[in-house]
């Protein structure tokens, strides 16, 4: 794989997402420019157009890459051989731990979506839809179980949660009092107690 011409052991689409990922949430991405871009990253023009088409796929590539992150570990957490207690609230801790760890990503991807083409936007939704649906299975495996609460709609349950996580980047603060783990798990708690029979 090409490497940066200035000596940079990172990959070219690294550098070049880094970069991206940096202006747009310093700037925003409509006032980000693709030269801006490819000067932070220490590339040419043509090594951007190379890797990707256009600004509107660096700005699909930030989010897609976290969310593939966080299927897979879903995934892994849904197929385990655990008690459903115990996947739920290791998946619902995962996803807060994970946007926490790519907050700028978290944070450009909800404010500037709507810059994405409208077949890429499709694209985002359906694969937060699955994620979104995978949450919800487990919640409903519990509640068929009769191990969680039934009281409340599985749907309006994943909702929730998941409205506390989009929310991250407008007030988690690395120096602040508490660590992403800690709030993982008073997140999850939270899920867990409202789930309770």
């Amino acid at each position: 794989m090409p490497r940066t011409t200035d000596g940079s052991e990172a990959p070219v689409p690294q550098r070049l997402l880094a970069a991206a990922t940096r202006l747009f949430a310093e700037q925003g991405y409509d006032r980000t420019s693709v030269q801006e871009i490819v000067e932070a990253a220490g590339v040419t023009k043509g090594a951007l157009y190379h890797y990707f088409g256009s600004k509107d796929d660096l700005l699909h590539e930030v989010y897609a890459r976290m969310l593939r992150v966080q299927q897979e570990r879903l995934d892994a957490f849904a197929d385990a051989d655990e008690p459903i207690e115990k996947r739920l609230r290791g998946a619902a801790a995962d996803v807060v731990v994970t946007t926490i760890e790519n907050l700028d990503d978290a944070m450009i991807f909800f404010r500037s979506m709507h810059h994405l083409s409208p077949e890429k936007n499709k694209q985002v939704r359906a694969e937060r839809r699955r994620y979104h649906e995978r949450f919800r299975a487990l919640v409903e495996e519990g509640q068929e179980a009769g191990v969680f609460s039934t009281a409340t709609p599985a749907d309006l349950v994943v909702d929730y949660h998941f409205g506390s996580v989009h929310h991250l980047s407008t007030w988690y603060r690395p120096n602040g009092p508490m660590s992403p783990q800690e709030v993982a798990d008073h997140l999850a708690d939270l899920l867990l107690r409202a789930l309770r029979p």
